[in-house]
């Protein structure tokens, strides 16, 4: 037998977090999860508060950053760091954050959980009263395997049914039950009148129309009073195509879906045509009409009226441009937006809207290329969140001879090993990756019992079985163009690729080659297919569009907020996520803590591992990035939140995924 050849390495090693924008069709296993440090530990970040850099490190957590050279330098402009309050001990944990002033004037925060190990999920109260010294004050868990993501707001309210302040929480869950109480949807109601004694108004409640005994799972949400009796809330749901749903929550203990709508009609041209709500925002103009931004990310941002939530009405449809603007003015390369609406706010007057785009891959992974065997030409495919793009190989190929190796899940059938593939050694190539094909799921197969899981886990086992490289393939259903093949919970360095369930079955020459499919799918586990090639193009991280809405039915997009990274080939592998998350506008919100010096003219940014950014949109046709702070270990900030301090000045919160809750304040110059 000829020597097994030298395999490609990768160029820089780094593990990737779950990207938090969409998730598996499976779901992460339980574990425990140890008790949590209350104590108060400020970090020490570039120029914070004057602290030694020894006070508090954060090294000792395994982190999505890994050692030092696994984030960008720590780094601060016009930002002073005031607090922080580690939440957690545990990478990926943290997710959105919220924040409220009660009657008698104390600040709290409501910073969500997102369970990184499983049962742990739900909403940490933090008393911030006094910013230097943030306490916690409370937690409110998550039933059964629940967790919180992005639906965290609170808000007052006052109605003939209630009058108070009310946290919403949107509610997913982490696996699977035979319990409908252990998979929560929908959304919970609290009454945080008094913060540190809750009182939960309703749990779980949403659209039942799927399920019967549960409601469909729900990623975020919004509520709004009227100030006219009324109080409505709009959430996701991540289940139906309907996937905006309206609620009215005027009596929160008694909430009543009036609508649901999958906006229909709208155009969709980002790259990969998937259009699927995620976020929103909500503002009354100034003629009075309630008007809801939907982050439908490929769609962009959808204007709707929900002055009447039993009616809403489509005013507004933001399009794409043609060619992506960054990316023409950096590289000259004329390739279509990637897309990705994921999250944005209006001004005051809701006449611009700041957008972000999530984008975590910022190679874009080109067609399949099926290169021997009789069906060879091109399918599609797309990058798989959490794992390695094709670019970490030296050649930025990823090509070879494929094995079937099932499902993959840990409770799946073994894959096999490539040494217990007889004669696939001998196939390789000088430089080829040993690939394993794993389906997504298991759902609805009769020959696999198992729960479905996520597909870092299938990719752990695959390296795990000495595989360098994962082809993963849609299910039965799902979109075969775009495919998707889930994200998330990737612990290994390892390459994966999503294509369509077409491209599978002709990989292996396995009939039917288009649906309807049928079970048993596919070929033996061990069976060899054809060779593949993919390749991956630089296209940069996901960033910000500034879009002018003052007519509301023609959004113009005006200018895009970047960062210097976003762009930067040199720092897409082995630095973290480098995308945009979340954006606050201050626009005088008294839920946000009223008026302030800085509303309509600056926009606070959560950038993943990018840091905390302040950009000036006094010109929203021309931002400019004010203040910045990068933490010296590394950030992995997701929420952002408006608050003041005991004089009413403005102070900004941020949410680091793998260490709690951070408290800053701007210092530059305002805009004049």
């Amino acid at each position: 037998m000829r020597r097994h050849p030298r395999q490609k390495s990768t160029r820089r090693g780094v593990l990737v977090a779950v990207s938090g924008v969409i998730l598996a069709l499976g779901f992460a296993s339980a574990s425990a999860h140890p008790g949590h440090d209350d104590g108060i530990e400020p970090r020490p970040g570039p120029h914070a508060a004057g602290q030694p850099d020894d006070v508090v490190s954060k090294n000792n957590i395994h982190d999505q950053h890994g050692p030092s050279s696994g984030h960008l330098p720590g780094s601060v402009e016009n930002v002073e760091l005031i607090s922080s309050l580690r939440l957690t001990s545990f990478e990926e944990d943290i997710s959105d954050v919220s924040a409220l002033q009660t009657a008698d004037g104390r600040w709290f925060a409501y910073v969500g959980d997102w369970g990184a190990h499983c049962e742990t999920g739900g909403v940490r109260i933090v008393d911030f009263t006094d910013p230097e010294n943030p306490t916690r004050a409370g937690n409110l868990n998550s039933p059964g395997f629940g967790y919180v993501t992005e639906g965290l707001q609170a808000l007052s309210v006052d109605t003939a049914q209630f009058s108070g302040d009310l946290l919403v929480v949107s509610n997913e869950w982490c696996r699977t039950s035979g319990n409908p109480k252990n998979m929560p949807g929908g959304i919970t109601l609290w009454d945080i009148s008094e913060p540190t004694e809750p009182e939960k108004l309703v749990e779980a409640f949403g659209d039942f129309d799927l399920h019967g005994n549960r409601a469909n799972e729900s990623h975020s949400a919004i509520a709004w009073d009227t100030g006219e009796g009324n109080a409505y809330v709009a959430v996701i749901d991540n289940e139906e195509a309907e996937d905006v749903d309206l609620f009215d929550i005027t009596d929160p203990r008694n909430p009543v879906l009036l609508a649901e709508t999958e906006l229909p009609g709208v155009n969709v041209n980002g790259f990969g045509d998937l259009k699927t709500a995620h976020d929103f925002d909500v503002l009354q103009f100034p003629d009075g009409t309630w008007h809801l931004m939907v982050s439908d990310w490929d769609a962009g941002w959808i204007d709707v009226d929900v002055t009447d939530p039993s009616n809403p009405v489509i005013v507004g449809d933001f399009d794409y441009a043609e060619c992506d603007q960054v990316i023409l003015e950096e590289l000259g390369d004329c390739l279509q937006p990637e897309g990705n609406g994921h999250q944005g706010e209006w001004t005051s007057d809701g006449s611009v809207f700041v957008g972000t785009d999530e984008d975590f891959a910022p190679f874009r992974t080109s067609d399949l290329m099926i290169t021997t065997g009789d069906h060879q030409g091109d399918y599609p495919a797309v990058s798989v969140g959490g794992a390695q793009s094709p670019a970490s190989l030296e050649d930025l190929e990823l090509d070879g001879p494929v094995v079937y190796g099932g499902y993959g899940c840990p409770d799946s059938a073994p894959i096999p090993s490539p040494e217990d593939v007889p004669g696939y050694l001998d196939m390789l190539e000088e430089g080829d990756e040993r690939i394993v094909v794993l389906q997504r799921g298991p759902v609805g197969d009769p020959s696999a019992p198992e729960d479905p899981c996520f597909p870092g886990e299938k990719a752990h086992e695959a390296v795990l079985a000495g595989w360098d490289a994962v082809l993963f393939v849609q299910s039965h259903s799902g979109p075969e163009d775009p495919p998707f093949c889930g994200s998330g919970a990737f612990v290994d360095e390892v390459v994966g690729v999503c294509t369509s369930h077409e491209a599978f079955h002709r990989l292996f020459d396995s009939p039917p080659f288009t649906p309807p499919w049928t079970y048993p799918d596919g070929p033996e586990i061990g069976a060899i297919g054809d060779r593949i090639e993919v390749v991956a193009t630089f296209d940069g991280w996901g960033y910000t569009r500034v879009v002018d809405t003052a007519d509301p039915s023609m959004p113009t997009e005006i200018a895009q907020i970047t960062i210097p990274e976003t762009m930067d080939q040199d720092v897409a592998i082995g630095f973290g996520d480098l995308t945009v998350h979340e954006v606050e506008v201050p626009r005088g919100d008294p839920n946000e803590g009223g008026a302030n010096v800085d509303d309509d003219l600056l926009a606070y940014f959560s950038w993943y591992a990018g840091g905390f950014r302040v950009v000036d949109i006094s010109d929203p046709a021309n931002p400019e990035e004010v203040g910045h702070y990068i933490d010296d270990d590394g950030s992995n900030f997701w929420g952002v939140a408006l608050a003041t301090d005991q004089n009413g000045d403005r102070i900004v919160l941020a949410s680091d995924r793998d260490y709690g809750l951070f408290i800053f304040r701007y210092t530059g110059a305002l805009p004049e």
